[in-house]
């Protein structure tokens, strides 16, 4: 397949999905029990003074009329104004999301090297001592779900050691990264599942890469082990390896909302959580509409970059 039409044909993809993902969205923040109409009007309003605000907030028009105004809106770059505090949500998501893409921007890197290194030492050496021990610890940190890995890293790092904060508080006009102490639990809850993850889809190429004939030959010829496997096992079994990472990058975007939630992270994740305790439906609708084009945005790299580092694609291209 030429690069064009395999653009062409992720780019195709993509927007159908995200089309589709944006009725989801909206379907599902429309049957959500309640509305912001209670929260701003609040418990001794009369019925007359909540239809007024239900009326200007456009929530009396028919789910259709509703969704296509959004969409339209959502076309030319308008995901619309929060219900709690009237402020725009592009500006709302401006000044939470640079803090959860530094999270990101951190995590992913540690993923990739503890599971570069991990994915090598295990697979060149399969079933051996260390593969056994690693494999059964990244088969443990698989089955434990991200909510209890942070819950256990603040039990054990905070409470029990003392040596970092359980609570991401940042003070009053200053930024994470100022703070980066903050980020630490945080960062470790994320990369535990998704490094262990990534090392066992790596360790599996690794093991197939491994039984080839090439390196069979390789060993024949005299290479050691270090220098076979970064110039002959490493390149070959690199584009299934940034496949998973992309799929696990995509996976962080949802895995932070729990984590940002659970650390108290200022991060877009915990604005989420914010708004569907409030019902603020277009803050809800504008995160998760980003988020889904982030994520879709993160795999369509990944396809890209395996196709541009996967040897037999270079050879066909």
């Amino acid at each position: 397949m030429s690069w064009v039409r395999f653009l062409a044909v992720r780019l195709a993809v993509a927007v159908a999905v995200l089309a589709g993902l944006s009725a989801l969205v909206f379907a599902a923040t429309d049957v959500l029990p309640g509305d912001a109409v209670g929260v701003i009007a609040g418990p001794d309003a009369t019925a007359a003074e909540r239809d007024q605000i239900r009326s200007s907030l456009h929530l009396d028009g028919s789910a259709l009329e509703r969704y296509r105004s959004w969409m339209s809106a959502v076309v030319h770059g308008d995901l619309g104004h929060a219900y709690i505090g009237g402020g725009p949500v592009t500006s709302i998501i401006a000044q939470r999301l640079p803090a959860s893409a530094l999270l990101a921007g951190l995590t992913i890197p540690l993923v990739i090297v503890c599971a570069l290194t991990a994915g090598l030492i295990a697979g060149t050496r399969a079933g051996g001592r260390a593969d056994r021990v690693l494999s059964t610890l990244s088969l443990i940190a698989v089955g434990i779900p991200e909510f209890l890995v942070a819950t256990l890293m603040m039990l054990a790092f905070s409470r029990w050691l003392g040596w970092l904060p359980a609570v991401s508080l940042v003070p009053l006009g200053e930024s994470v990264a100022s703070n980066p102490s903050v980020m630490v639990l945080p960062v470790l809850s994320m990369a535990v599942v998704g490094t262990a993850v990534a090392f066992r889809l790596l360790r599996g190429s690794i093991i197939d890469v491994c039984a080839s004939p090439y390196i069979e030959a390789a060993k024949l010829a005299g290479i050691g082990d270090m220098r076979r496997a970064l110039r002959h096992v490493l390149p070959n079994s690199v584009g299934p390896f940034i496949s998973a990472v992309a799929i696990i990058s995509a996976g962080l975007v949802g895995g932070a909302v729990v984590v940002e939630t659970l650390f108290g992270y200022p991060g877009i994740g915990r604005e989420l959580q914010r708004a569907v305790a409030t019902r603020d439906v277009p803050v809800v609708q504008g995160v998760t509409l980003l988020l889904s084009a982030l994520s879709l945005g993160i795999l369509l790299l990944g396809d890209i970059a395996a196709r541009l580092l996967d040897p037999a694609s270079r050879r066909a291209s």
